[in-house]
């Protein structure tokens, strides 16, 4: 990192450090709540009581990479034999359940609350994959206008911060298996970094298995910015061969962490960690997950989202309620 870097994002950084801090000495001592959900509530309570200072909002940004590296981190504690054990069945849930909410989304936008097709699919790509992300991945090929863009930025947010909250307490309501859990978060919420925390918070092997089952939605990022550059390309009187559809934009699109993560996972199954060297690694994305979830609630702005229209809620609420019972209900069956 230059020294310029080094001035533009350290005053952030150091936030996400001493928020970190505060969670953990606030969750041990004091609430007896799980510090990750306790670094997301501060996060939220600052930036939505006294804000985030514009000189710290770089450095609160690179909360992203510090979940990537964590989850690359978390590569040690699987076992890969147990992945590949249930991972054709997985793979077939993951797949078949984010097809599905591509075409609900898609057609209960446009079909029933008539929104705008280019929102309509920046709502299917950004509810089904990994959220934010996959809004932005998608905007410049279905040509969305900015405030599209925004409008669905700010609903798939809102429901980040809604299914955090509440999917831990409806697990334990149902008394559901941690693996369960852990698969049912992956496949029906939203965004990597909820979805992670709600797993950790409900136990260490269901945020495993929430982790695992949303690394399998979000390497289809690139696939599905490809075929709805070709759709809009060729409802423009194109032939589809755009820019967007090659191998170079998929990879720019493809989460590579992915790629540390199965490494990691692969050299820890091999043997060639020991488990003084895994419980290290342990230790170190526990530790990059808490600083992580300090900026992801520092991101959440209460205020912004009350400013989405009704419509695009009510599109993400049906699916959200949709695949969530009916992969709930599959992972019961497969692996409850």
């Amino acid at each position: 990192m230059t020294a310029r870097n080094a001035v533009r994002l350290g005053p952030g950084v150091a936030l996400l450090l001493l928020g970190a801090a505060a969670a953990h000495l606030l969750s041990t001592t004091v609430l007896g709540v799980n510090r990750l959900i306790v670094a997301v509530g501060l996060g939220v309570l600052v930036a939505n009581t006294v804000g985030i200072p514009n000189w710290a909002e770089d450095g609160l940004e690179t909360h992203k990479l510090w979940l990537e590296t964590g989850i690359v981190l978390m590569g040690a504690r699987i076992a890969v034999d147990q992945l590949f054990a249930v991972g054709p069945a997985l793979l077939l849930l993951v797949v078949g359940f984010l097809g599905f909410s591509l075409l609900f989304v898609e057609l209960v936008a446009r079909n029933v609350f008539a929104i705008p097709d280019q929102l309509g699919s920046l709502l299917a790509a950004g509810y089904s994959i990994c959220g934010v992300s996959a809004i932005v991945a998608v905007s410049s090929g279905v040509r969305a206008e900015s405030e599209q863009i925004a409008y669905a930025v700010a609903t798939i947010l809102l429901f980040d911060a809604v299914t955090l909250a509440t999917y831990p307490a409806v697990g334990r309501l149902l008394g559901l298996p941690d693996v369960v859990f852990g698969i049912w978060a992956g496949i029906s919420m939203v965004s990597t970094g909820p979805v992670v925390a709600a797993g950790f918070a409900y136990s260490v092997e269901a945020g495993q298995w929430a982790t695992i089952t949303k690394l399998g939605r979000n390497v289809f990022i690139g696939v599905v910015a490809i075929l709805y550059a070709v759709y809009y390309a060729r409802r423009r009187g194109g032939d589809g061969q755009t820019s967007a559809a090659s191998l170079r934009y998929f990879w720019d699109q493809f989460p590579k962490f992915v790629l540390g993560f199965l490494l990691v996972a692969g050299v820890a199954s091999a043997g060639l960690l020991s488990e003084a060297e895994i419980s290290l690694l342990e230790t170190g994305y526990q530790l990059l997950f808490l600083i992580a979830f300090v900026g992801l609630g520092a991101s959440i702005e209460i205020a912004g989202m009350r400013e989405t229209g009704v419509r695009p809620l009510l599109v993400v609420l049906s699916a959200l309620l949709t695949v969530s019972v009916l992969s709930l209900g599959a992972a019961l069956f497969v692996f409850g």
